[in-house]
């Protein structure tokens, strides 16, 4: 494998150089299917990760340029060093825009009320009464609703402002423990807006 290959992917992917061989000799030197198996393994480290306690952090703000709106975020690591490395702090910085631009309610499907969630999936079955569609179907409609619903109002769930090919908010934060090796947890925000 040639390096300059193995620079270009680790330029895009932030993962070390010996992952980044690996990767592009198990995908015959493909960087986007070694990309996408990069990915692929930093969900498996996520899971890995994700019972470790994160106790440390950042508190990251966004003020839009007229002064009429803002965001105050809160993400969680493990360790103070983490903390300060530039890949957790553009992530928190980008995740605060992702927050001004895309309006989330909530920070995951698990944080949404249950009268929320009932509410939401009455006002369904009431659209689908009377539509003559089997059960099974007004079932699975309702599911893939309820879905669409979480992908609008839940940030975890919502696709990433800065470039939707990374996919979710979810995806990119577990490239992020993947590349630096801590749980990492959104915790809480608040997003302001004058008037509202």
């Amino acid at each position: 494998m040639d390096v300059k290959t193995i620079q270009e992917l680790r330029k895009v992917s932030g993962v070390g150089m010996m992952e980044c061989k690996k990767a592009l000799e198990a995908t015959g030197g493909n960087v986007d299917e070694a990309l996408k198996l990069l990915r692929e393994q930093g969900m498996q480290v996520a899971a890995k990760k994700a019972t470790r306690l994160a106790n440390e952090g950042r508190v990251e703000s966004y003020i839009h340029f007229n002064g009429k709106m803002g965001v105050l975020v809160e993400v969680n690591c493990e360790t103070d060093f983490v903390a300060r490395t530039d890949h957790f702090i553009a992530f928190c910085k980008e995740l605060a825009v992702h927050i001004a631009a895309s309006s989330p309610e909530y920070v995951s499907s698990a944080a949404v009320p249950e009268e929320k969630l009932a509410e939401e999936k009455g006002i369904l079955l009431k659209q689908l009464e009377g539509s003559g569609k089997p059960q099974n179907i007004v079932d699975k409609i309702i599911e893939g609703r309820i879905t669409k619903f979480y992908s609008e109002v839940c940030l975890l769930d919502q696709l990433w402002f800065h470039d939707e090919t990374l996919g979710t908010v979810s995806s990119v934060l577990n490239s992020l423990i993947g590349r630096v090796g801590e749980n990492i947890i959104i915790n809480r925000f608040s997003r302001f807006t004058i008037g509202s």
